[in-house]
């Protein structure tokens, strides 16, 4: 969570609505997972904005949008790390919670719009409303058990309020250019707040001492939102593949489509997403971590997936032609993000610190096809082979040298980094 959240949970009381977990394990609950179901239909949202408006302003309003959408889920993931949704209030406020996450993406894709296509204040009305309702409830539910923890609350819904003033400033500007800048200066408010500590007059800011959660949960949240993100990459590719007419050049772009899926799959998870976990679990400031590692490494990496998922579909659309512009740019963006996202968590959670060398190599080579595909401008489906192709290398690699069997088959010993 955002660092004002990382406060010690103290004995809960009888009638706690507090898991109490102590900063040890803390079960993702059914309800946690039946939320999720709403940011699977977000992030695809957020997939065909990008597709449906081509240019730099549709880009930097998608990422605004995607910002949004992850500060939303994280929020709501801490408040689940420590509010027990087995408990009717807590569960009654996340299925509100659920609701205007549902509303807010019903509208993004006319949250740019004009006219009666503008759908910008019914965006920032749910966004705001979701994001301060939760957090005026836990100010209650946790200043029940601790008034410190409630006070930390109250500083962060201050800061919540105040960006909520330049969400609707911008909702009613219909001058897009400023509604992005309105938004973007909210945005960037918010992601401000937990390095600063909520810090509010009167109030004072969190302390490190303060920070207390289960790395356990944490873990395995982000764990599932990478499945949300990688589920979605798959129903945008297989919904393109089913509208258009079959022919070869398609199906084999269709077939790297899936592999690039299952290979992003195999990079995170193979070492990634367990020792990140272990390693949360056991450092003497889980809460730290969760705050660099989680909340905010996960975000480009969940970037980087939903990226190359635009690039997906639109391999799909001409895959026997030149390589567009476009389509360069979002496979090697969204390769280039994702990679050094998963390379720098898995620095986090490495004994040494080390970024893998697998994944530097992985994206100096994206780099150079970039440059490569530019320069000789090969067809759409060779280009999408080869970035697969360099997908194949970093799993491999990374692989072999920790799996040992580099060294088996030739004789080598000691430690090799991926």
């Amino acid at each position: 969570m955002p660092r004002s959240m990382h406060f010690s949970v103290p004995e809960a009381l009888p009638d706690s609505l507090l898991r109490n977990h102590g900063g040890g394990h803390a079960p993702v609950s059914y309800l946690e997972l039946f939320f999720d179901l709403v940011y699977v239909f977000a992030i695809t949202q957020v997939s065909h904005f990008l597709l449906m408006h081509p240019g730099w302003s549709g880009l930097i309003e998608g990422v605004i949008l995607f910002l949004a959408v992850w500060w939303a889920w994280v929020y709501t993931t801490w408040v689940a790390n420590w509010a027990d949704p087995e408990r009717v209030p807590v569960r009654f406020v996340l299925l509100v919670v659920m609701f205007a996450s549902m509303i807010m993406a019903v509208a993004m894709p006319k949250a740019f719009g004009h006219g009666r296509d503008d759908m910008g204040l019914v965006f920032a009305a749910s966004y705001c409303g979701l994001q301060i309702l939760r957090t005026a409830f836990m100010v209650w539910a946790m200043g029940r058990d601790d008034r410190a923890a409630g006070i930390n609350m109250v500083r962060i819904l201050c800061w919540f309020v105040v960006s909520a003033c330049l969400w609707f400033a911008g909702a009613l500007n219909h001058d897009i250019g400023q509604r992005i800048g309105l938004w973007g200066a909210a945005l960037a408010l918010e992601y401000l707040g937990p390095s600063v500590g909520y810090r509010v007059p009167g109030l004072g800011r969190s302390q490190p001492s303060e920070w207390r959660i289960s790395g356990a949960h944490m873990a395995e949240r982000c764990a599932l939102f990478m499945i949300i993100a990688l589920g979605e990459g798959i129903i945008v590719t297989g919904a393109s593949f089913a509208a258009l007419p079959m022919m070869p050049e398609r199906i084999v772009s269709f077939l790297l489509a899936f592999l690039g899926s299952v290979l992003m799959w195999w990079i995170y998870f193979d070492r990634g997403a367990a020792r990140g976990a272990d390693h949360i679990e056991h450092h003497a400031e889980p809460g730290r971590i969760a705050r660099n590692a989680f909340t905010y490494l996960h975000m480009p990496i969940v970037a980087g997936v939903v990226i190359t998922a635009v690039a997906d579909a639109l391999v799909l659309q001409a895959p026997q032609g030149p390589t567009p512009v476009r389509l360069m740019l979002f496979q090697s963006v969204g390769l280039l993000v994702y990679l050094v996202g998963v390379g720098t968590f898995k620095r986090f959670s490495s004994a040494r610190g080390n970024f893998p060398i697998s994944h530097g190599a992985g994206v100096l080579m994206v780099v150079a096809l970039a440059g490569w595909t530019g320069a000789r401008q090969p067809s759409a489906l060779a280009f999408v082979a080869l970035s697969v192709a360099i997908l194949a290398m970093v799993a491999l690699w990374e692989w072999v040298s920790f799996h040992g069997g580099w060294r088996e088959r030739f004789g080598q010993r000691g430690n090799r980094k991926a």
